[in-house]
């Protein structure tokens, strides 16, 4: 192949806009193909089929066990039949694996349930954020997020349903990931006959089993000691994909990887043989360009010759447009997915023989010094560019084509992501913590303990919107705010709107913030775009401009042809009108009425403002920026929002984009006397440096 070129060998003459240097190439002769077998012989070819004896040992005599298995061994479809198949899930217990994604949850949920011969719902089951689906008495394999289990235990501290919890992809380390540890192990202290399973693909398990390794301590069991499993955690390693996968690396830096990226999906359609592509890039937005270039590029193909299937993913697409990704591509076509990291892990598509890898991933970052959290385009580590090098060998030889150079790669990269704890917010999490019972935060057994900058922070915000009490205890508006499956702001709007007389409207703005997006990709249809959302703004701002963008297509009768005529994504609108019905009943269930302000704005602004003023900012006498009036940050409103052209006085905002600026989004307008009016506590401290009004 022209493009490519081993080092040491001449320079090839043809260069295509981005060069790579590499590998031998693999041969093109017979590859294995198990798609023609049945479903248990399929099964059976996993490499962690050939230790399901030691694993089920390893389960039964440890309280804790540690798989550490590669990309493709199986372990995540697999090792819940196991333990379904051994008897764990007899007697009405319940075998729980959870993912770090809601979309993972889905697509396995959904492929055990096929191996297994039921439906998805019946045996085997899955419950993400404002989605369950599993029955009572019937489901016996549930997979459901990390975050969705630790609020089953405000309800079930012990989580005495399930009778083994595994906590799969354990590497990537999210928030939800780490605290769920620190509870497993605190939950063995009163339960110790739970099984717990940490499965990973790149993980340090000497740390994690250390974690773990409580045979050291005293402790009192109800049970015969002699029943109870060995504390000190039991450790696996499981071989991984059977296939080999060749590493290229770019020549030279690439200017723009969105570019590159399109350019290499095509060299490679152009001059590779038959295989999908899977394509890394960073959000929704690069997602939804490169599908645009992709698609434009593909029409133009010559007719004879092999057609491209774009098919993007992402987490705020609707499940009919995830479960496209799985099907194979029609005949003499080649599947090209452009996707976030979230293809990264669990989630298996048939079909990929070639990566591409930006080397970039949407990272959360917070700052405590400044009190911004943001969302940031940053280099991955290179145990996730190893993540994603591995899905190209799942079921056949691959290629990955990284868009860095080897170099990067070596002295560049970190080796392992950040935890995610070090690096966020950590409101929701200590208002969860606190909601659990545990008071000494600062005590909680972490396995990478956050800084003390981010807890004092959270701790302070919560105390300012009214959830703390100045012992760091809860109030009785902090056990609400708790309920809710919300950030801690967005819930305490919910629960102010009562005072203002306008719950219907505020859940609606609330279910309307719950999706990733409302609208439609605007690649190439930016003025198409602006004019729809044009037609539905106000002058308040986005959150009233939701508002109407809701009433409107319930007053279409919820019709899709609507949602296509104004760029409005249809699946969205329906997700949000089940999460308003859920939020609606939890708002009644704590004994709030939903009395409308019939269209009184200023008390939907007021409810607003109730809820985020710690995200208020003041227009600078500039005129061009405002100063957040927590941290004293200088800041822009969002091109996306409706308030963009305009320089209201006074603004709250939902959150912070960073790029070159730092941006604000879904903004509302808001006045000083109502900051004082809601938070005095709040703005009163800050006078000589804020002066409101």
């Amino acid at each position: 192949m022209g493009s490519f070129w081993k080092p040491g060998s001449e320079r090839p003459t043809y260069r295509p806009s981005v060069a790579f240097r590499g590998d031998e190439e693999f041969p093109l002769g017979l590859f294995e193909d198990s798609s023609h077998l049945s479903i248990e012989k399929r099964r059976h070819k996993h490499p962690i089929y050939k230790h399901r004896h030691e694993l089920l040992y390893l389960v039964k005599a440890h309280a804790v066990t540690v798989v550490i298995g590669e990309t493709g061994c199986g372990k995540t479809t697999q090792l819940p039949q196991y333990l379904s198949e051994a008897g764990w899930a007899e007697g009405g217990r319940l075998i729980a694996c959870t993912q770090p994604r809601r979309i993972a949850a889905q697509t396995v949920a959904l492929r055990v349930a096929e191996e297994m011969g039921v439906s998805v719902g019946a045996e085997v089951g899955y419950s993400i954020r404002f989605e369950e689906v599993t029955t009572p008495g019937k489901t016996r394999i549930k997979f459901l997020t990390d975050g969705v289990l630790i609020r089953e235990m405000m309800a079930d501290p012990l989580l005495s349903k399930y009778s083994v919890i595994m906590v799969d992809e354990a590497h990537e380390r999210s928030v939800t990931t780490d605290v769920l540890l620190g509870l497993l192990k605190k939950i063995q202290k009163r339960r110790p006959e739970l099984r717990v399973i940490i499965a990973s693909a790149t993980m340090d398990a000497t740390n994690v089993a250390a974690f773990f390794d409580t045979s050291a301590e005293k402790f009192k069991a109800s049970a015969a000691k002699e029943s109870l499993p060995d504390r000190t955690p039991g450790m696996i390693s499981v071989e991984g994909r059977s296939h080999s996968v060749r590493v290229h690396y770019s020549i030279e830096p690439v200017p723009s990887y969105l570019l590159a990226s399109v350019s290499t999906t095509l060299s490679i359609h152009k001059l590779e043989p038959p295989g999908d592509i899977l394509l890394f890039l960073t959000g929704q937005d690069d997602v939804d360009a490169a599908v645009q270039l992709l698609t434009t590029e593909a029409e133009q193909l010559p007719r004879k010759s092999t057609g491209l299937v774009v098919l993007p993913l992402y987490a705020g697409l609707s499940r009919a447009d995830q479960e496209l990704v799985f099907r194979p591509a029609p005949q003499g076509r080649r599947k090209v997915i452009v996707s976030t990291n979230i293809a990264e892990t669990s989630v298996t598509i048939p079909g990929i023989v070639y990566v591409i890898d930006s080397g970039f991933s949407k990272q959360r970052f917070y700052n405590p010094l400044t009190d911004v959290d943001a969302l940031v385009v940053a280099p991955i580590s290179r145990a996730s560019a190893e993540q994603r090098a591995g899905r190209a060998g799942r079921m056949r030889p691959g290629k990955c084509f990284r868009l860095y150079s080897e170099d990067t790669y070596c002295n560049d990269m970190k080796a392992e992501t950040i935890p995610e704890i070090q690096r966020s917010n950590l409101v929701s999490t200590v208002l969860q913590l606190k909601a659990l019972g545990i008071d000494n935060i600062m005590r909680f057994d972490w396995l990478a303990p956050p800084s003390s900058e981010a807890m004092i922070r959270a701790l302070e915000l919560l105390f300012a919107i009214g959830v703390l009490d100045t012992d760091a205890k809860l109030t009785p508006l902090g056990h609400q705010v708790a309920e809710f499956p919300l950030e801690p702001m967005m819930a305490k709007m919910l629960l102010s709107s009562n005072s203002y007389s306008c719950s219907p409207e505020a859940v609606t703005i609330a279910a309307m913030l719950s999706v990733q997006s409302i609208w439609v990709s605007s690649k190439g249809r930016q003025k198409e775009l602006d004019d729809a959302r044009d037609s539905f703004a106000v002058v308040e701002g986005d959150h009233v401009t939701y508002l109407n963008v809701y009433e409107s297509f319930l007053r279409a009768k919820q019709s899709p042809q609507w949602c296509h005529q104004h760029l409005i994504n249809y699946q969205a609108m329906k997700t949000v009108v089940d999460v308003r019905k859920q939020l609606s009943r939890l708002l009644q269930q704590l004994g709030f009425s939903l009395k409308s302000c019939d269209g009184d704005t200023k008390c939907i602004l007021k409810a607003v403002t109730a809820g985020f003023f710690a995200h208020a900012a003041e227009l600078e006498p500039s005129g061009d920026s405002y100063k957040l009036v927590r941290g004293g940050q200088r800041m822009y409103i969002h091109p996306s929002s409706v308030l963009f052209r305009t320089t209201p006085k006074w603004v709250v905002f939902h959150s912070v984009m960073v790029t070159e600026r730092m941006y604000m989004r879904e903004v509302a307008v808001t006045d000083s006397d109502w900051l004082f009016e809601v938070a005095p506590h709040y703005f009163d401290r800050r006078r000589r440096s804020h002066t409101l009004g």
